[in-house]
């Protein structure tokens, strides 16, 4: 149940942080840029700090919740990589 509401916060931060690129775009011409990187940043964080929740809280090995980070990790990024490429 933690990853598909992990997705979720992943795509709601991700849509948080594309609207405010464009909404300072008009004034700063690299806003969608920076709110890209921002994101991702951030997710990164967010990622690996469940990645060491899973490891050491809940006692999950580094090889099983390593495939469970990955998927965490690159399904908002690689979204957020395509729409900064296709959209904006």
């Amino acid at each position: 149940m933690r990853t598909p509401l992990f997705l979720l916060v992943g795509f709601l931060l991700l849509g948080a942080c594309m609207l405010l690129g464009r909404l300072f775009s008009s004034n700063y011409p690299g806003a969608t840029y920076a709110a890209t990187v921002t994101f991702v940043i951030l997710w990164l964080g967010i990622s690996s700090a469940n990645l060491w929740v899973g490891v050491v809280k809940a006692g999950y090995t580094l090889s099983e919740e390593l495939p469970i980070f990955l998927l965490i990790f690159a399904l908002p990024t690689s979204a957020a990589i395509f729409l900064k490429w296709r959209f904006l």
